[in-house]
């Protein structure tokens, strides 16, 4: 399927590349077909892509000079992509402990949606979630597929301070913020995995087109991973999948 793409100059190296402006998989699945093609089979000029939920950003190591020129290359690009070609991804289980102690807003949520604490936490790991994009924390994952009656608006006032670990709801998305950092999210749960190690060669453990599914742990569960993980004996739970 071909999408109708926009092009334009998005600052003196980079041009910014635009697909309709909706959450959507097959939307991911094409833009991540030509990001490969991009990158497989481009000039050298071209030092870095990436993408967000329907738009994709092309760095160059050099100003752009003649515009039109590279509007056209890319262009090629677009119809040489490869989509016979399955991508590989991988699914996650992320434990996620949803006890009140790390659901802050738990019953905000419950109220609001007239839901219970139980059918809240139940309709939040029922889905398997698409990783869309990776930002704006190093390591902060943008999910797709959570429940339309789980959609919360995002606080009015931010939190200054939200723990490593949360798992939250913010407006149609849900996410995991990878290290302390303010937040405007709504707090349902905390896992205890790492999820961003600047040490490694893959900083952060998934990319886009990777699923994420979450398990519910107890908070016994919870402090034994923390132990596993301070004995470095713990790997996130992961099976290889076709696209």
């Amino acid at each position: 399927m071909d999408f109708e793409l926009t092009y334009r100059r998005f600052s003196e190296r980079s041009i910014l590349v635009e697909w309709p402006q909706e959450i959507n998989e097959d939307i991911l699945e094409d833009m991540l077909f030509y990001k490969n093609s991009i990158l497989n089979f481009s000039n050298k000029s071209i030092v870095q892509v990436n993408n967000a939920y329907c738009s994709m950003l092309i760095i160059y190591e050099l100003t752009i000079d003649n515009l039109n020129d590279e509007f056209l290359s890319l262009k090629r690009h677009y119809l040489k992509r490869n989509i016979t070609k399955k991508l590989r991804s991988k699914l996650f289980k992320i434990p996620v402990c949803y006890d009140d102690e790390f659901g802050l807003d738990l019953k905000v949520i419950s109220e609001g949606k007239k839901i219970a604490i139980s059918e809240l936490i139940r309709q939040h790991t029922e889905p398997i979630y698409t990783v869309f994009f990776i930002g704006f924390l190093p390591g902060f994952l943008y999910l797709g597929g959570l429940n339309k009656g789980l959609h919360f608006p995002r606080k009015k006032s931010p939190r200054l301070q939200i723990k490593k670990g949360a798992v939250a709801i913010g407006g149609e998305q849900t996410g995991i913020y990878p290290n302390e950092s303010p937040g405007g999210w709504n707090i349902i749960g905390n896992s205890p995995v790492d999820l961003f190690l600047p040490k490694k060669k893959e900083p952060c453990f998934a990319k886009p087109g990777d699923k994420i599914k979450f398990t519910p742990i107890s908070r016994t569960e919870y402090q034994s991973i923390v132990l596993q993980i301070e004995q470095g004996v713990y790997a996130i739970e992961s099976e290889v999948i076709d696209g």
